[in-house]
């Protein structure tokens, strides 16, 4: 096969289970409004992928490397994102269950992996490194992009309800706004580790 479905697997799987900018999203917003209220949410970020997939398997790439000033800004804008996001993670408090107006739904997470660094570099390095010289790119996208996604189903919801089950330990106690100020520092950590690593690569 032209593409290395179970190397790309054991990659992807390693990927989309850490800690990263979408995986804290996932966690906040599960720990602030509880698991059920936050199924859109995880739905949107889920499929959100699949808006980034789809693009660099059909060409992206090709004009990422024929524009890199347009890419730069891109990547600086993203990092803006997501330390706004960051701020936002920082400064909420823990209401478990407890459903609100501006609970973030499915549109809010379709923004999340198109504005998140780490999704980038994960999907190029799929691409260019399981993906065979010859295989069209029907065949390497919808591969890259199923696999993905059938992780993401799983790992994603996963990251909303262990945000559930920590704000039901800590939610009201003194410990409550060092654990908000922790997911937002892993998650600028996270984004400047996957930035700083790319430009060491």
């Amino acid at each position: 096969m032209s593409v290395a479905v179970l190397s790309f697997l054991a990659f992807g799987a390693s990927q989309v289970a850490t800690p990263g900018p979408a995986n804290m999203a996932l966690m906040a917003t599960g720990a602030r409004y509880g698991f059920r209220a936050s199924v859109p949410f995880v739905l949107g970020v889920t499929l959100g992928k699949q808006l980034l997939v789809w693009p660099m398997g059909f060409g992206l790439m090709e004009l990422a490397t024929g524009a890199p000033g347009i890419f730069a800004a891109l990547k600086w804008a993203c990092v803006a994102y997501i330390c706004w996001l960051a701020w936002k993670i920082a400064n909420l408090r823990l209401s478990p269950g407890q459903v609100e107006t501006d609970v973030p739904g499915f549109m809010a997470g379709l923004l999340v992996h198109p504005l998140n660094p780490k999704a980038w570099v994960m999907i190029t390095g799929g691409f260019t490194s399981f993906v065979g010289a010859d295989t069209s790119a029907l065949q390497a996208t919808a591969m890259i992009a199923g696999c993905l996604f059938a992780l993401q189903v799983v790992l994603h919801p996963t990251w909303a309800y262990f945000g559930e089950q920590i704000a039901r330990t800590v939610a009201g106690t003194t410990f409550e706004p060092y654990l908000m100020r922790c997911l937002a520092a892993l998650t600028v950590a996270s984004v400047l580790f996957v930035l700083f690593a790319g430009a060491n690569a």
